[in-house]
């Protein structure tokens, strides 16, 4: 029998989502895999049941309903400061997955490399992998989770084809100054890079923070991807609707890479999503106010529990050092916390191309009384671990 792809060897399924298996197998609270146990927006449902009895049903323009283009348009527009045209600037996909793996295939050749921030959401490692492109590395220290300028120039004089960038970031919480986006787009420019962005969590930013988007700065909307989805803002990561911003000429490929990954996204989900694509900015102010809230609550309670850890400025995720506990494993010590204190978390090794092994990460997108009851399970953790 003829061997499978090499490029399999170099990475592994999904740690994020073997976590939630696990949890759900030992009946521990999932605070591994980041969704909600709430629902979407009342408005959206109600939208989605109509929708359900009179369709559409069938497939939608390859590169997204034209509704739900218009819509989209408007309301980035609104928030990036950038007019974009739903014709010329978008391309809907199967979620902000699909939406990444465009991106790098539209600008990445093989033998190509593009730099990734460490820690990083799994996938970007996987995406260059699985377009032929090498992945470069360039720290965030934590526990500020900082990059040193020079590092990044130093990765940069390698000549890449793009960059990598998460802001808000998964799995760290950091949510990046105006001064670094200008100091990462000024690389961009002077070695001709582009730059591919998720910004699936730019309306979950906390005060003093806020969101500032690459494609928005000078000179860059030509050279940036900006990739992201509706799961998080609007708390439907079953739905699956993501898209990619861009100029024509990238839209273009992307169009093409799309048709044939996954011909088109869901077409009663995009006519039912355009009910929030509508809302106010209120909406959007509340979302953030409801994940600060849930913040402040759920952080205390790993303090009390031995896990010290570093205040998220964004998104809902929480990176917390397992040290003082006295294990060096993170996976190990993941496993067993699910088994016996019966709540799920993430190692954060899954995350760092670096050997660190200290840290695991929790999400906080949950009910209220979900976090109570995981952070009075993990209180016990100091007379168990």
């Amino acid at each position: 029998m003829p061997s499978a792809s090499s490029r399999l060897r170099h990475f592994t399924e999904s740690v994020i989502r073997a976590m939630t298996r696990l949890a759900d197998e030992h009946g521990a609270v999932n605070l591994s895999q980041g969704f909600p146990d709430f629902d979407p927006p009342a408005a959206l449902l109600e939208t989605l049941e109509r929708v359900a009895r009179v369709g559409p049903h069938q497939y939608a323009v390859t590169w997204g309903a034209r509704n739900f283009r218009e819509a989209l348009a408007r309301k980035q527009s609104r928030f990036m400061g950038i007019p974009l045209d739903p014709d010329r600037n978008i391309v809907v996909t199967c979620g902000s997955t699909e939406a990444m793996m465009t991106a790098m295939m539209t600008v990445a050749d093989p033998g190509d490399e593009v730099i990734v921030f460490s820690p990083f959401y799994e996938n970007y490692g996987a995406d260059a992998i699985l377009s032929g492109a090498k992945p470069v590395f360039v720290p965030l220290h934590p526990p500020e989770y900082r990059f040193d300028r020079e590092e990044l120039r130093r990765a940069f004089e390698r000549k890449p084809k793009a960059l990598v960038l998460c802001n808000p970031s998964n799995p760290s919480g950091r949510v990046f100054s105006r001064e670094e986006l200008e100091f990462i787009a000024a690389l961009a420019r002077e070695f001709d890079a582009f730059v591919i962005t998720d910004e699936v969590y730019e309306h979950i930013v906390y005060e003093p923070h806020g969101h500032t988007y690459m494609a928005s700065l000078p000179g860059m909307f030509e050279r940036t991807l900006s990739c992201s989805s509706l799961s998080k803002t609007y708390s439907i990561t079953g739905w699956r609707l993501g898209y990619v911003i861009a100029p024509p000429v990238l839209i273009d490929g992307a169009r093409k890479v799309h048709d044939f990954l996954t011909v088109g996204a869901p077409a009663p989900l995009q006519e039912a999503a355009v009910t929030a694509l509508n809302f106010p900015d209120e909406y959007y102010r509340d979302l953030s106010e409801g994940y600060r809230a849930r913040r402040d609550f759920f952080l205390p309670y790993l303090e009390r529990a031995g896990l010290p850890c570093t205040k998220p400025e964004g998104a809902y995720y929480v990176m917390a050092d397992i040290s003082s506990l006295g294990w060096k494993d993170d996976t190990a010590f993941c496993e067993w916390m699910t088994r016996e204190i019966g709540v799920a978390a993430v190692p954060g090794s899954s995350f760092f191309a670096e050997p660190v092994s200290r840290y695991i990460r929790f999400h906080f997108a949950k009910r209220m009384e979900t976090l109570r009851e995981a952070g009075e399970r993990l209180e016990r953790l100091r007379e168990k671990a």
